[in-house]
C-alpha cells in the first residue's frame, strides 16, 4: 500500500556525498523525512525519497555540507508529462478505451445450448423475427419476454434461460425427452399382405390374418401372402361372417438381386503448379472488406487463413482479419488400371452389401464380374439373398352370403 501511495505522489532515487552524510541522515530522521532503500558505496549513499520531501532537503544539505543529485524519477507526476508529449499514443489510448466502453453496450455474439430437435437455422430465423440479432444494443433486449416467446413458439421446450455474459447473449434450453405419441389413423376395413419380390418362401410367422401361401411356395411380386379377411364359421362349418383386420406376419423370401455399377476409364487429378497469390481481408460482423482484384489464375483453389485477436475474442466482438491464398493447379487426366478399377469397384460393392446387411438382408451367394469397355469399367452380376417381404394393401370387401341366403354389403 505504501508503494502505491508513493507512486501516486511521485518519488525519486537520489545520491548524496560530502562532509557528513551520516549527519544528513540523522537530521532527515529528526524532521520525519522518510528515506528507504538506502545503500552505501564507499562515501556515497543512494536512497529513495518522496517528491515533496526532496523539496525540503536544501537546508539540511547546506547545514551538513552534503550534495544531492537525482538519479531516477518514478511515479505518476513524472509519467503524465511524458505521456502528454506522445500525442499519438495518447489519442490511441483514449480511442481504445472509448472503443471498449462503446462496444460493451452491444451484443456481439449469440450462443444456443441444449437444442437437439430445434436446428440452429430455425432458431436463428426465430431470433430474427423477434428483432434479436448480433449488433443490437443491450438495452433493447427484454430477456423475460424472449424466454416467454421461446416457450410459446416451441412446445417441445420445457425450460429456457437467457442471460448476458459480457457482450455475449447465452440462451440455454431443455427439450422434452418423452416421445410424442401420435394416434395412428385407423384403417377402414382390413389390409392384406402381398409380396414385394419374386422368389421362394423360406420361413413364415403369421400373427394376424389368414396365410395364403406356405413354406416352399414360389411367389411372384404382388402375390397375396396373408389375407386380412378372417372368416367366422357356424357350427355346421359354414361361414357366418368375415372380420376384417390388418395382416401381420414375418415372411422371408429367397430371391435374386441384379447388381450393376460402373466406373469411368479415366479420372481427373489436381496437380498444383506451385504458383500462389495472397489477398488480405478485414471482416467485421457479416461484412468483409478487401481490395478488388482480377481472377488470379485460370484454375485455382482458395485457402482462407483467418485470425481473431484475443482482445476481440474475449469481448465476443466479431472482428477478424487474414488472407485469401489462391493456389494454381492443373487438371491432369489419368486412366485407371485394372487393379485400381477392381479395388474401387470392390469397395463400392462392399458398401452395397453392407447396406443390405444393415437392413436385415441375409446374403447367400454372389456372382459378379468386372468388364472393360471403351467408356467405362463395369461390375455386374447376380446376388442371391434372403429377406423379409410384405406390403400392406387394402382388403377387397365383396358381397358375402349369410346362412339365411341373404346378401350383405
Amino acid at each position: 500500500m505504501v508503494g502505491i501511495l508513493e507512486f501516486l505522489k511521485g518519488y525519486v532515487r537520489i545520491k548524496i556525498w560530502g562532509v557528513s552524510p551520516e549527519r544528513f541522515l540523522n537530521l532527515c530522521s529528526n524532521k520525519n523525512i522518510l528515506l528507504w532503500d538506502i545503500s552505501k558505496n564507499g562515501n556515497e549513499y543512494t536512497m529513495c525519497i518522496s517528491l515533496n520531501a526532496f523539496r525540503q532537503l536544501r537546508p539540511i544539505a547546506r547545514k551538513t555540507g552534503v550534495r544531492a543529485v537525482i538519479l531516477q524519477r518514478y511515479g505518476l507526476p513524472f509519467f503524465i508529462p511524458r505521456l502528454l508529449k506522445r500525442k499519438v499514443f495518447l489519442v490511441g489510448l483514449l480511442l481504445c478505451v472509448a472503443f471498449w466502453i462503446v462496444s460493451y453496450r452491444f451484443i456481439w455474439d449469440i450462443r444456443l445450448d441444449g437444442n437437439y430437435q430445434i436446428s440452429q437455422e430455425v432458431f436463428q430465423d426465430f431470433l430474427a423475427a423477434q428483432q434479436v440479432y448480433v449488433g443490437m444494443q443491450k438495452e433493447d433486449l427484454d430477456i423475460s419476454a424472449l424466454e416467454k416467446e421461446i416457450r410459446r413458439t416451441f412446445p417441445e421446450v420445457t425450460w429456457t434461460s437467457a442471460k448476458l455474459n459480457g457482450t455475449r447473449l447465452e440462451i440455454s434450453i431443455k427439450e422434452n425427452d418423452a416421445p410424442i405419441i401420435t394416434e395412428q389413423p385407423r384403417e377402414e376395413g382390413g389390409q392384406d399382405l402381398v409380396s414385394e419380390y419374386s422368389g421362394i418362401v423360406t420361413s413364415m410367422i403369421v400373427r394376424s390374418g389368414v396365410p395364403m401361401v406356405k413354406i416352399g411356395d414360389t411367389v411372384e411380386e404382388g402375390t397375396l401372402l396373408v389375407e386380412g379377411r378372417v372368416p367366422i364359421y357356424n357350427e355346421d362349418a359354414t361361414i357366418r361372417e368375415y372380420l376384417y383386420t390388418t395382416a401381420d406376419a414375418d415372411i422371408t423370401v429367397e430371391h435374386t438381386l441384379t447388381y450393376r455399377d460402373t466406373l469411368p476409364t479415366s479420372y481427373i487429378q489436381m496437380t498444383y503448379t506451385g504458383r500462389r497469390e495472397s489477398r488480405f481481408y478485414l471482416r467485421v460482423g457479416s461484412r468483409e472488406f478487401k481490395l478488388p482484384q482480377e481472377r488470379p489464375y485460370l484454375v485455382y483453389d482458395t485457402v482462407i487463413q483467418g485470425h481473431t485477436p484475443a482482445m476481440f475474442e474475449k469481448l465476443s466482438i466479431p472482428v477478424s482479419w487474414g488472407q485469401y491464398v489462391y493456389r494454381e493447379y492443373m487438371n491432369v487426366e489419368h486412366e485407371y488400371t485394372l487393379q485400381q478399377a477392381e479395388t474401387l469397384l470392390t469397395e463400392k460393392e462392399l458398401q452395397f452389401l453392407t447396406s443390405l446387411e444393415e437392413k436385415g438382408v441375409h446374403i447367400i451367394e454372389k456372382d459378379v464380374k468386372i468388364e472393360e469397355s471403351s467408356a467405362c469399367w463395369t461390375m455386374e452380376g447376380q446376388i442371391l439373398v434372403e429377406q423379409l417381404t410384405g406390403r400392406l394393401v387394402p382388403t377387397t370387401v365383396e358381397n358375402e352370403t349369410s346362412d339365411n341366403g341373404e346378401q350383405n354389403e
